[in-house]
């Protein structure tokens, strides 16, 4: 059955999607020995399917792995970085840190702690990043100074920054004192440093920001830089989360 390349490297945890996308359009997949494009589909029991020159077959489909990581702070949620600092993979068991295709679903930015999901499922990987699903991610973010009823409302009800505008986003005050504020916020979007750029735009920069929950998956008492597998419950769970959110088959 002929699928879309991108497609086939995510679900053989190759790659996510996007970054099976990425190596297609950068002419290192091939297809019966001429280099894909991107869009272009391959049936994988009689095309010869190609990744920087190294055949790939259903045979050597991994098996997937699914951990919650407690992600600290001066971390790059990335696989590699040029720079050599640490990375999330440096903080997974070595048999699961190169090789099998593992990655991060999404970002925390280098500052930033807390719950972060690394899989080499790359359909998973694809329903909880593409923009058109909200899966709700709960935030315990401390910011400078003690914003006014009227910042707190208009954090909720979402607001313009620069040339996009906010989804609503559930807004709490825990706790006050002379210079802080902490706050618990969920997002059912994943915009590049959101939080940071709203809490920016209102006059309350962030001076802490802790990820405590992705979906239903919760940090719990998971320690700081630590990973734990995802229970079969839990996975079960978030892609309840994810279904009747306006799929296709092709997404499945």
């Amino acid at each position: 059955m002929e699928e879309r390349l991108q497609k086939l490297l995510s679900r053989w945890g190759i790659a996510s999607r996007r970054r099976a996308e990425e190596l297609i359009h950068a002419g290192r997949v091939s297809v019966n020995g001429k280099v894909a494009e991107l869009g272009q589909k391959a049936n994988p029991a009689i095309d010869s399917i190609q990744l920087d020159g190294q055949k790939l077959s259903v045979q050597k489909q991994p098996e997937y792995y699914y951990f919650l990581l407690n992600k600290p702070l001066r971390v790059i949620s990335t696989c590699q970085d040029p720079q050599g600092r640490r990375t999330v993979l440096d903080l997974l068991p070595r048999h699961v840190r190169r090789g099998v295709g593992i990655h991060p679903v999404g970002r925390l930015d280098y500052n930033s702690t807390g719950a972060l999901l690394l899989t080499n499922d790359g359909a998973l990987t694809y329903r909880l990043t593409h923009p058109r699903h909200h899966i709700p991610k709960t935030y315990r973010v401390v910011v400078a100074g003690r914003p006014s009823p009227a910042s707190i409302g208009l954090w909720k009800q979402g607001l313009t920054i620069g040339n996009y505008q906010t989804l609503p986003a559930k807004v709490d005050v825990i706790s006050t004192g002379a210079k802080q504020t902490e706050l618990a916020i969920t997002l059912w979007e994943g915009r590049n440093r959101q939080i940071r750029r709203t809490a920016d735009y209102l006059g309350y920069p962030v001076k802490s920001l802790h990820r405590v929950s992705i979906g239903p998956i919760c940090l719990d008492n998971l320690e700081l830089g630590q990973a734990r597998p995802v229970t079969e419950q839990e996975l079960t769970e978030l892609r309840r989360a994810t279904d009747g959110q306006g799929w296709t088959n092709d997404d499945k």
